[in-house]
């Protein structure tokens, strides 16, 4: 096959933003991916008579490079997405939970007034707990500690932070609040709460995730000439003098650039044998990843939620999502993030531990009629205290060859906006060098 200007490894949502970017520029792109369907961890998969997620997925309203990337795939945001504004509601077996609605003022005063009116906050302790708020969310330049000893700093009480800050750290870095990393974390409530209010919208899926990224991205790949092709797992990656070739089992393919958005395990595997990559391989191997288990509970049409999520305090159970605004009434999908002795529990079992604590926190349920697991076992990279030091740049000692993909380093934890904001930037960033008068 004849050269092309640029090879993207792996279609996830960050090389998928990549190629999109570098379409609409005119480039001639050919994306790989090892899989049978685009998407990468945030794809669908049929599991029983269902089209379920790889795991549930929500976005914020400050999402502004997924918003754009939809917009220009000619996808419209009300058909794909459920803009709701922010409600959490957190539930507990045997204490009083906690339940948040930011009030309808400017950011952040939203999000201050509503803690000042929380249920489940008292008035006293919410008081003395603000200033350390402000401090979080207007923080410039946070010193890389642990998010525990942030919210130490902070004095915020312990209700606040079994309550709200550990499940909010938990769900938005995957990692745990003894070890997670306080930058990154300040930087999820800045991008939250300190811009206009609507940016801490919640934006859940309406349609299983292909339909929303994945299928508008390839044809408009393939309408301007691009090829994705999947099935097809690259083994290597050699250095050219004009550019690059890439070393799949039955073909090689030569480009002028080559991204590798794929997994820090994944990369790391493809860089090994290249000198030039040791020390961002030690890096990758360094940074360490983390789990994400789903369990799908099919309970009767007429079981829901009162509202479309609700978290879970003191239990293996973290977050439940209500899958009827997708079409799939009945159905609640489970989310528990991050390490932890539920890992070492076989799928059945792991779904009956969360049906008897969902049956603790909604009695009236019945059982479920049937359930799925998906684990993601290196679902995110490990948002660690220190972590950024070893997350990759974008730009690699090899003329032509990229990273891309949500651990590239960008100062957010690993989300999908990351890892298409990582996409874009890549895209763009060729396109400025390989420009004619570049």
């Amino acid at each position: 096959m004849r050269p092309v200007d640029t090879i993207v490894v792996g279609a996830g949502w960050s090389g998928l933003a990549a190629a999109v970017e570098l379409a609409a520029a005119g480039r001639e792109v050919t994306v790989l991916e090892a899989a049978q369907q685009p998407g990468g961890r945030a794809r669908s998969v049929a599991l029983g008579d269902h089209v379920l997620d790889n795991g549930q997925h929500v976005l914020l309203g400050a999402y502004e490079h997924i918003l754009a990337l939809l917009h220009r795939l000619e996808v419209a945001e009300s058909e794909v997405l459920l803009r709701l504004p922010l409600d959490l509601t957190m539930r507990a077996p045997e204490r009083r939970g906690l339940a948040l609605s930011p009030l309808y003022l400017p950011a952040p005063l939203h999000l201050l007034a509503g803690l000042l009116t929380a249920r489940g906050a008292g008035l006293f302790e919410t008081l003395r707990a603000l200033p350390g708020i402000r401090r979080m969310i207007r923080e410039t330049d946070t010193e890389d500690i642990t998010v525990a000893t942030l919210l130490q700093r902070c004095n915020q009480p312990e209700s606040l932070r079994r309550g709200l800050w550990s499940p909010l750290c938990l769900a938005a870095l995957n990692t745990p609040v003894h070890e997670a990393s306080a930058r990154l974390f300040t930087e999820v409530l800045k991008e939250a709460f300190t811009g206009h209010r609507s940016h801490c919208d919640l934006l859940l899926p309406r349609v299983d995730l292909d339909r929303v990224l994945a299928q508008p991205a390839q044809r408009y790949l393939e309408d301007r000439g691009g090829r994705l092709l999947t099935g097809r797992r690259v083994t290597g990656v050699e250095p050219l003098e004009w550019g690059l070739r890439v070393r799949m089992r039955d073909l090689d393919l030569e480009a002028g650039n080559v991204i590798l958005a794929t997994p820090p395990n994944v990369s790391a595997a493809l860089l090994t044998p290249l000198p030039d990559m040791r020390g961002v391989v030690r890096g990758l191997e360094q940074l360490g990843q983390e789990p994400i288990c789903t369990i799908y509970l099919q309970y009767p049409p007429e079981v829901h939620l009162p509202m479309p999520m609700v978290g879970v305090l003191d239990l293996t159970a973290q977050w439940v999502f209500d899958r009827r605004h997708t079409g799939q009434a009945g159905v609640m999908a489970v989310v528990v993030s991050g390490p932890g002795a539920h890992m070492d529990l076989d799928n059945d079992a792991l779904a009956r531990q969360v049906t008897a604590e969902l049956a603790l926190l909604f009695p009236d349920w019945p059982a479920p009629q049937a359930h799925w697991v998906v684990r993601e076992k290196r679902a995110t990279f490990r948002a660690a205290a220190g972590c950024e030091a070893l997350r990759p740049a974008m730009r690699t000692p090899i003329r032509g060859l990229w990273l891309a993909g949500d651990h590239v380093r960008n100062g957010l934890p690993a989300t999908l906006e990351g890892a298409v904001l990582n996409g874009i930037q890549c895209a763009r960033a060729i396109i400025r060098e390989t420009a004619p008068d570049a």
